[in-house]
């Protein structure tokens, strides 16, 4: 009877075992350095589909060539597992439910950043509203995000210009997967760092990378190679962008017959030697 209860006990636990999800997972590492936790994956033609859920109902599909590696995902504290998965931010991905997650190799496409026609009309529609320059704007997105609206970084930042949750509600953006939801708190939180230091670009920028915190710590830019590089990268961007302008003005007719001869040879020269001068220039 002993031996009949023990083994009754083991196979209802062992259901139980087997019952439970498993919380360790994997965490996919891009190529680009962002990260995606997920249960398991599979490869579908030339995409690598991600399932977010364990029983696989839900999943995500990234193109193979954009991954670097797997790795095994930490498990989450038994006590507050579900607390902590409630407060962590959505895939940046599209996630495909039952209805519609019958996928040819195409879908890498929705992973994709937006055309640029659309993001430039959407920052220049929020610079417009919070008295930006465009170029500026731009140039954080740039370094922020390299124009990718589904970006996401392994600490948590979002979308074009890579805001991280907290920062986004306080915004009041619902969705910083959104592109014009990003870059409209985007730019007004630029806008209010600038507005905070007297419109001291190089300080507003590090705060926007560091937080205003370590700024007014440090008294400037705090000395953290990434901010440091964050910075300078942004001011010679943006530089360079206000000097081609300006040589545009001057000389219209130069400036058509250059970007005529550009289109032509089609080589990345003239940008090594335009970055080279306003890098001489800001120096």
């Amino acid at each position: 009877m002993r031996i009949f209860q023990s083994a009754r006990i083991f196979t209802i636990s062992t259901m139980i075992a087997i019952a439970l999800p498993c919380l360790a997972g994997e965490v996919a590492v891009l190529k680009n350095g962002f990260s995606i936790r997920h249960e398991r994956h599979e490869v579908v033609g030339e995409v690598t589909r991600l399932y977010t859920s364990a029983d696989g109902s839900s999943f995500v599909d990234i193109p193979t060539a954009e991954l670097d590696h797997f790795e095994s995902a930490p498990d989450l504290p038994p006590s507050n597992a579900s607390a902590t998965a409630s407060r962590l931010p959505a895939p940046p991905p599209v996630v495909h439910t039952p209805a519609n997650r019958t996928l040819g190799a195409g879908a890498a496409a929705s992973f994709r950043p937006a055309p640029k026609a659309d993001i430039t009309a959407v920052v220049k529609d929020a610079s417009g509203r919070y008295q930006l320059d465009p170029d500026l704007v731009n140039s954080v997105i740039k370094a922020e995000s390299g124009f990718n609206v589904r970006a996401r970084s392994p600490k948590g930042a979002q979308g074009l210009m890579q805001l991280m949750p907290g920062t986004a509600t306080q915004l009041g953006v619902p969705n910083a997967f959104d592109p014009q939801s990003n870059v409209d708190g985007g730019t007004k939180y630029l806008r209010e760092l600038l507005e905070r230091y007297n419109f001291d670009l190089v300080k507003a920028l590090a705060a926007y990378n560091a937080g205003p915190q370590r700024v007014e710590r440090f008294g400037g830019v705090p000395p953290y190679y990434e901010t440091r590089a964050y910075v300078a990268r942004i001011v010679r961007d943006f530089n360079k962008k206000k000097l081609a302008e300006q040589k545009a003005k001057k000389n219209p007719a130069a400036s058509a017959s250059s970007k005529k001869n550009s289109q032509v040879s089609a080589t990345a020269a003239p940008n090594k030697t335009e970055q080279g001068k306003t890098a001489s220039a800001k120096n």
